[in-house]
């Protein structure tokens, strides 16, 4: 039933098939050329597919994979590949505005021109955002790849070697005759339990959406037909003739196969009971999610003073379900031009102070110098007239007390002892005598 509705086109229009662009393909890098590996060759043809059939995409955010789906020959696709995804940025959740780091969610288109075989980041393919239904709801942003080098700011980035045959798969589908391929950015996968976990979420109606065409691809094993009307996506929708899909406008009246409209009832009716039961289970806790445009607007503001060299907090900073806004202590710049150049300016100013920092501190210590000096010739000269006060003191203390009794003048010392001796009897002879 699938098969005869793929093989009709009524839900494939996404992926035309016709000639290769050659300017689009040509020149590419070595890198670009490098065959997929032979088990992936072999599964895929054990499986019913050329190594230039068709091809897809699917990514989900919370379990970090990418997939390759390809068309087998009765038009219904499978898996061939699984990657762990490198890095992707921002939280769960859509991308609002040019600037937030939200890697986007939705279903987007890749064409030949959007490959790119000489990316900075090793290899790269545009996703194609914004698509019709951003542009629709203003939502901005550029140059949302998955890419290699494993470094994103909005993108999904891979290793080299996983970029390397993500790449080939894509273009061995255009040397194929595929025109453009169908890429889904998924926030997780969109099971019954994982719905129930974030059913409070601000972005659930935006993942309500987005899980109709999930689940068509998951019925089908075709990528839906995608088209914008009323602001929204609707796929596999049938217009009538002369109708079309205006992005902003009212949709037009559609019809779907009734074979399609059954399947997908019989689906949502499997889905709403395992959702009842997923509601009441324990499950884990949801992970991080943007708390839409005004939380983009706060991490775009950040990311132009980071662009522009200001020096901000390492991490963007993230809004609080209570309004509050959280933002990590620690500073840094960006390593760009302009992130450079501030550097070097803030340099120059640090030391500039600290070079005046010095020689106030120099002169501080002179001063003190100084005054240490001062003090200390100061303690000196009261130490010394301490001490010559305690002498003087002790001086007078020990002086023995003056009396009226007059000394005798000193006999002169004889010049020799015969001398003495006639002095003492001359004298004593006198004194008999009266002489």
């Amino acid at each position: 039933m699938f098969a005869k509705l793929a093989r009709t086109g009524l839900l494939i229009a996404a992926i035309g098939v016709a000639g290769c662009n050659d300017s689009s393909m040509k020149d590419f890098a070595p890198q670009a050329n490098k065959p997929l590996p032979d088990k992936i060759l072999a599964g895929m043809k054990a499986k019913g597919m050329t190594r230039t059939s068709p091809v897809m995409a699917r990514i989900f955010k919370e379990e970090g994979k990418l997939e390759i789906w390809k068309a087998k020959t009765n038009g219904r696709y499978d898996l061939v590949a699984s990657y762990d995804i490198c890095k992707w940025s921002g939280k769960l959740g859509p991308k609002f505005t040019e600037g937030d780091r939200q890697a986007p969610e939705g279903f987007y288109t890749v064409r030949p021109a959007q490959m790119n075989p000489r990316s900075n980041y090793h290899l790269s393919f545009n996703i194609g955002y914004p698509n019709a239904y951003d542009r629709a709801n203003g939502r901005t942003g550029s140059h949302l790849m998955v890419h290699g080098a494993c470094s994103s700011s909005g993108c999904y980035s891979m290793t080299d070697a996983q970029i390397e045959q993500i790449y080939a798969f894509g273009r061995d589908a255009f040397q194929g005759g595929q025109t453009e391929f169908q890429i889904q950015a998924f926030p997780f996968r969109m099971t019954a339990a994982n719905m129930a976990r974030y059913r409070k979420d601000p972005n659930y109606e935006f993942w309500k959406m987005l899980k109709v065409g999930y689940d068509n691809f998951e019925i089908t094993k075709v990528p839906p037909k995608v088209d914008v009307c009323e602001k929204r996506y609707v796929f596999n929708q049938v217009a009538p003739d002369g109708a079309t899909f205006d992005p902003a406008s009212a949709c037009p009246a559609t019809t779907q196969p009734d074979s399609l409209k059954s399947a997908f009832n019989a689906y949502q009716s499997t889905y709403e009971a395992a959702f009842s039961g997923a509601v009441k289970a324990s499950v884990p806790a949801p992970k991080p999610t943007i708390a839409g445009i005004k939380e983009a607007s706060i991490v775009s503001e950040w990311s132009k003073k980071r662009a522009r060299g200001e020096r901000v907090p390492i991490e963007p900073p993230s809004f609080n379900a209570d309004g509050s806004v959280t933002e990590t202590a620690r500073m840094g710049r960006i390593d760009s031009p302009a992130g450079r150049k501030m550097a070097a300016l803030d340099a120059e100013k640090a030391a500039k102070q600290k070079a005046e920092e010095q020689r106030l501190a120099a002169i501080e210590a002179a001063k003190a110098a100084k005054e240490a000096a001062k003090a200390q010739a100061l303690a000196e000269t009261a130490k010394i007239n301490s001490l010559a006060e305690e002498g003087d003191a002790m001086a007078a203390a020990e002086a023995p007390v003056a009396t009226a009794t007059i000394a005798s003048p000193p006999e002169a010392a004889p010049a020799n002892a015969d001398q003495s001796r006639v002095t003492k009897l001359k004298n004593k002879l006198l004194g008999m005598f009266g002489g």
